[in-house]
């Protein structure tokens, strides 16, 4: 290395010339510098050493964390076990290079940080104090001699004399002392910062290569084979993402060259398919959120085995909403929307309206619920089944017809609903197998889905001053008293579905062959408004009163009807068959022709039956000459009727009034003029 060239001459000290002081500024302008600089460099290897620090703790966490990966128990996680065993291995090496890390930042401290904070607390700020010294120093000698100066030549003092002349030699003898020691400690600091600069690199160096000297060897001698492996293992990983990746894209720009159409609701080209036993998609769903007020969500179903699932956004699994099993699905007008339909449970208690998004997804909702209800999913080929029982569109949206479940799962199938007079002796008659449905209906048996009042017919009514009737069997003073229909009198609001002829009336299935075929032809044809009427039952007939005129729009005669019944899950669907006569073939007393009307009412239609039992003449039955008749009077105004009514055609010979537990009771007891007529209520 070069020998240092600038130095301060310590013989220039006790001189203390202008050239020395200007020379001694330059060596003070290189040691501040160098202060500076070594604060600088200092701060840079302590962020060196601090880093290596962070990184033994870094490669603590990271073998520490690549062990975790067998603990989270990936759910797509199988075939990861060549990766487990390599993370493992892995997390042993970073291990293994974890201590030699903490062995290098400890050789950072000691050969490289140590040494120049040393530098820096020794000697630079012992040049910074010396320097001090010398400025007092010079100071102390400056002050002596002016004081020196200034004594008289005249009037000598010589003892001041004396005193100022020990004054300034102390002074100057202290100042060379300083300025000795303080061109020294500069003239060797020209040496110390060479050395200071070098040998904390020198250290530096020295750690980084021990550290690389033993990392090669925990490389070379046991990870050679081990790290080929695992580069083969991902480059074979590499050309599978690539392959992958290249299908992707192929794929999706060919799910993304179809037409817009794809994206538009309601805007399907494919056919419906209606024998669907599975169905999956986002459906709206009506919840109630108060007494009067609903909110729609949307929501994820799907049908699984007999039971239709719903899963919401975000959940892991879905959960069962309904037992479709024997359930009955129909299309409902609701809160104008499009698309709604209604499922309802067997026992009727339950039901949901939902909401497809487009006519496609609406109807093959309503064919997949109907197809599950029916049970076909366990069957041997569910497919075929469904395929067969769709064939005809009749029957393709409505749930299995009850005497047919009954015929299959009820242990007592001859059960029958109340209502129908004539139903329990023919269903206990019945031996052979059920009537098929061509037994009952003729096929393509057009069906009539209103009942409409002919305006002539109307107009008639008005011209002739026909009395409306009041659905409460409330009379006016002027009307007359003469009808025996105040002797019962009952309202129920229902809704007309419709109507058709039927082959017998003598059997209480027609009645549920009739309601599967108008609920399949209304939801085949979308036909979803229905009008709402009132059904009038009376003593004497059936009555179907419009609510807006008060007019009746058709009527019956109880006579006429020979078989009432309500569905068996479904109890609010009810209906009737009506005998009639067929002169068409000459024959004078016409043959017999009998029609189902089909009724959706509020009330269970089980108590619209036992009504009608009421209400019916039982002919054919002897009675005593003296009868006594317990009635129930919900009020006095009905006591009233009954006891009028009854008076017109039989002799009453006692009524009076009882109270009982279960409410006002009415006993009567007349004479029958006819012994084979008598009303039972």
């Amino acid at each position: 290395m070069p020998a240092v060239h600038h130095k301060l001459l310590l013989e220039d000290a006790l001189q203390d010339s202008p050239q020395t002081r200007s020379l001694l500024s330059v060596f003070e302008e290189d040691a501040g510098m160098l202060t500076e600089y070594t604060n600088q460099l200092l701060q840079s290897m302590q962020r060196v050493f601090g880093a290596q620090s962070e990184m033994g703790l870094a490669t603590e966490q990271l073998s520490r964390q690549l062990l975790e990966y067998e603990k989270k128990n990936f759910a797509l996680g199988k075939g990861d076990e060549e990766v487990i065993t390599t993370l493992q291995s892995f997390a042993k090496t970073v291990g293994e290079l974890n201590s030699l890390h903490s062995v290098l930042a400890n050789q950072m401290a000691d050969s490289m940080v140590f040494p120049l904070i040393q530098f820096r607390e020794k000697d630079l700020t012992e040049i910074s104090t010396l320097k001090e010294i010398f400025g007092i120093a010079t100071d102390e000698h400056e002050a002596a001699m002016v004081k020196y100066s200034r004594l008289p030549k005249k009037k000598e003092n010589e003892k001041l004399k004396t005193d100022l002349v020990k004054e300034v030699a102390y002074t100057r003898r202290k100042q060379h002392q300083a300025s000795l020691q303080y061109y020294c400690a500069l003239n060797a600091l020209q040496y110390r910062k060479r050395v200071a600069m070098l040998e904390p690199m020198l250290g530096y160096t020295q750690a980084q290569i021990s550290f690389f000297k033993k990392g090669i060897e925990l490389v070379s001698k046991k990870m050679d084979n081990f790290l080929s492996s695992v580069s083969n293992m991902t480059q074979s990983i590499q050309a599978q993402l690539d392959t992958e990746a290249e299908a992707m894209r192929a794929s999706q720009r060919e799910l993304l060259s179809v037409e817009d159409t794809v994206y538009m609701p309601d805007k399907d080209t494919e056919p419906v398919n209606r024998t669907l036993i599975q169905k999956a998609g986002y459906l709206n769903i009506r919840n109630k959120t108060g007494l009067v007020t609903t909110a729609w969500d949307r929501l994820y179903f799907f049908t699984q085995g007999g039971n239709l699932m719903c899963q919401p956004r975000g959940a892991v699994a879905g959960g069962m909403v309904l037992d479709l099993d024997n359930s009955s699905v129909m299309a409902v007008e609701c809160e104008d929307r499009r698309y709604c339909f209604q499922i309802t449970s067997p026992s009727g208690k339950t039901s949901m309206i939902l909401q497809a998004e487009s006519k496609k997804e609406y109807e093959e909702w309503i064919c997949t619920v109907n197809n599950i209800s029916r049970q076909i999913y366990l069957t041997d080929n569910p497919e075929a089944v469904a395929i067969r029982l769709n064939q005809s569109a009749i029957q393709a949206v409505t749930p299995i017809t009850s005497f047919e479940k009954r015929q299959e799962g009820s242990p007592n199938p001859d059960r029958a609903k109340p209502g129908g007079t004539h139903a329990a002796s023919s269903g206990s008659q019945k031996t052979g197998a059920a009537p098929e449905p061509e037994d009952l209906i003729a096929p393509g048996t057009p069906i009539q889905f209103d009942i409409m009042l002919p305006a002539s017919e109307f107009q008639d009514q008005n011209r002739a001053g026909g009395r409306r009737t009041n659905p409460f069997g409330e009379t006016d003073d002027d009307c007359s008293t003469g009808s025996d229909d105040s002797l019962l009198q009952q309202v129920f609001a229902v809704r007309f579905l419709g109507s058709m002829a039927v082959r017998c009336g003598d059997n209480q299935e027609v009645i549920y062959e009739a309601m599967r075929q108008v609920l399949a032809a209304r939801a085949i044809h979308n036909i979803f408004r229905t009008t709402e009427s009132h059904l009038m039952v009376t003593s004497s007939s059936l009555r179907l009163i419009d609510p807006q005129t008060q007019v009746t729009r058709i009527s019956f005669q109880l006579g006429e009807v020979c078989q009432f019944a309500a569905h068996q899950e479904n109890g609010r669907l009810m209906g009737f068959l009506v005998e009639g006569r067929d002169w068409s073939d000459g024959d004078e007393e016409g043959e017999p022709s009998f029609s189902a009307f089909v009724f959706e009412s509020n009330t269970e239609g089980e108590k619209v039956d036992a009504l009608k039992n009421d209400a019916s003449l039982r002919r054919g039955n002897p009675v005593d000459c003296r009868t006594d008749v317990l009635l129930t009077c919900s009020s006095f105004g009905l006591y009233s009727q009954i006891c009028y009514t009854i008076s017109l055609a039989k002799d009453i010979t006692e009524a009076k009034k009882v109270t009982a537990p279960c409410g006002d009771m009415l006993h009567i007891t007349f004479k029958v003029k006819n012994p084979f007529r008598v009303v039972v209520f």
